[in-house]
């Protein structure tokens, strides 16, 4: 597949590759362990979720906002990246995306009306520091607090995403972007300002969304914004740089935040599931898990790189400090956790790492998204592995979804009995989860319309609302009563 066309999400298992310098392993290189006395088959009678289970949408700025030069706004990277030729699978770009910049009290009806009590959604840092830094642009702040007062009236708790991102132009061109530590104080100050002014009402901050993705498709393969194909040095170093970025900011936010805040990351974490629930196969996938994720996750969890990463990387490796380590490890609330599906099937090998990554067969089956292989138990696994390996005590999913071919039918009608499918069966394991203490509090599914997917455009169509692209019109789809039923019942329609 061309690089430019990854899509938003393909790039798990490429970015726990590049963490180890691995390619994947032929099937038959280790010989799983069976014990038929597994403990992880245990099944609860119940089926509904916790009291006080969080159901809510998420979207980001840039795929819904438009409104690219209104009340101040400076350039993003997006912006750029999406007026080069030849960047997006359908010529298009952000400019107008879904008007949500004008439309967004309309669309918070739209939340109501599927019950949802919390809405993730993303600050775009070019709408309130056009350059990056310097002086902010009140307007741009402004939009944010209209949102949030519009959300709280309809009785929705805003969760924020700081970047989601849609970089600064500025800070591109100042500063190399995410090359330069100067980008991470940059976002640190930035993270300071908008919490010093939101926090009041926004209680839940979540720094990053999707690190290996900005740092891998945007700077390793050029297939994302800013479209660069760097050295494997410099990639890693852009790696530290991001990760030093979400500490900064957790301690910005500490620091300027009303009292009661609180913030985590948000993170796709390469996901690894047990080709078969054997104790063996478990503990090897958990294995995989920390490793495969030593850049992003294990570092800020456990402030350090793990020694198999460090012996991968050499003289390759990122330049940094104890210190920063211990910034980027700074305590969190909770952990962010976008899941789509299974990056890696895992079997217990003897060999050195302990796994064998299984190849996945060319008969396994997709979405319309060819990349969107469907695992529902990678919604179990991968919360699971992070509350295990690293003690977490709050999980919120702050992804889940899939795009579907979403044409309506000769009544009008949407039925995406596809999505329906992918999200009764991803939250059943989502639920199975929950019933054994793993601790997710809340779920975000993305994505509440269809919108601006990246390199895809809008050929891509994640949403529970239909957007004709040209009207603007919103459609519920039947996945939308779908989610209502299931947000109504707490328990999986």
């Amino acid at each position: 597949m061309p690089f430019k066309r990854f899509s938003r999400r393909q790039f798990g298992r490429i970015a726990g590759w590049s963490a180890l310098g691995m390619s994947m392993l032929p099937a038959g290189s280790g010989r799983a362990q069976s014990d038929a006395d597994s403990g992880a088959r245990n099944r609860t009678t119940s089926s509904s979720f916790p009291n006080g289970f969080l159901w809510g949408t998420a979207t980001s700025a840039y795929q819904i906002e438009g409104a690219v030069n209104e009340d101040g706004r400076g350039p993003s990277i997006w912006d750029r990246f999406s007026h080069t030729p030849g960047t997006i699978s359908d010529n298009s770009n952000g400019d107008t995306a879904t008007d949500h910049y004008r439309l967004h009290k309309e669309d918070i009806q739209l939340m109501k009306a599927l019950g949802t009590k919390a809405y993730r959604f993303s600050i775009a840092w070019p709408r309130v520091f056009p350059e990056g830094a310097g002086p902010p642009n009140p307007k741009g702040l402004d939009f944010y607090n209209r949102l949030v007062d519009e959300l709280l009236a309809n009785g929705i708790q805003p969760f924020a995403t700081l970047y989601h991102w849609d970089l600064p132009q500025a800070l591109q061109d100042r500063f190399g972007g995410w090359t330069s530590r100067d980008t991470s104080k940059a976002f640190a100050d930035y993270a300071a300002y908008v919490t010093g002014r939101l926090s009041d009402r926004v209680k839940h901050f979540f720094t990053i969304n999707e690190c290996s993705r900005l740092v891998h498709l945007g700077h390793e393969f050029g297939a994302d914004a800013p479209g660069l194909k760097l050295s494997p040095s410099d990639v890693k170093q852009v790696r530290h740089n991001v990760a030093l970025a979400h500490g900064l900011a957790v301690q910005a936010i500490r620091a300027n935040g009303q009292a009661g805040i609180r913030v985590g990351p948000a993170e796709n974490a390469v996901s690894c599931i047990p080709a078969i629930e054997t104790p063996a196969n478990i503990r090897a996938a958990e294995m995989a898990t920390r490793e495969l994720n030593a850049g992003y996750l294990t570092v800020m969890l456990e402030g350090k790189y793990t020694d198999a990463y460090l012996a991968q990387t050499g003289k390759e490796g990122p330049k940094y400090t104890a210190e920063d380590l211990r910034i980027i490890s700074s305590p969190i609330d909770f952990v962010g956790l976008n899941v789509y599906m299974p990056d890696h099937y895992v079997v217990a090998a003897d060999n050195e790492r302990g796994f064998t990554l299984a190849p996945f067969p060319k008969s396994f089956p997709h979405m319309k998204a060819t990349w969107l292989r469907p695992g529902p138990e990678t919604m179990y696994w991968v919360p699971r592995h992070v509350a295990k390996l690293w003690n977490v005590k709050s999980i919120y999913i702050t992804e889940n979804g899939t795009s579907g071919s979403d044409q309506p039918a000769a009544d009008g009608t949407i039925y995406d009995v596809d999505r329906i499918m992918y999200l009764r069966n991803y939250l059943t394991q989502l639920q199975r989860a929950t019933s054994e203490g793993v601790p997710v509090h809340g779920y975000f599914l993305w994505s509440l319309m269809d919108n601006f997917e990246w390199s895809d455009g809008y050929a891509e169509r994640f949403g529970l609302y239909h957007v004709d692209f040209e009207s603007q019109r919103r459609t519920p789809k039947l996945s939308a009563a779908f989610y209502r039923e299931t947000i109504a019942r707490n328990a999986v329609a």
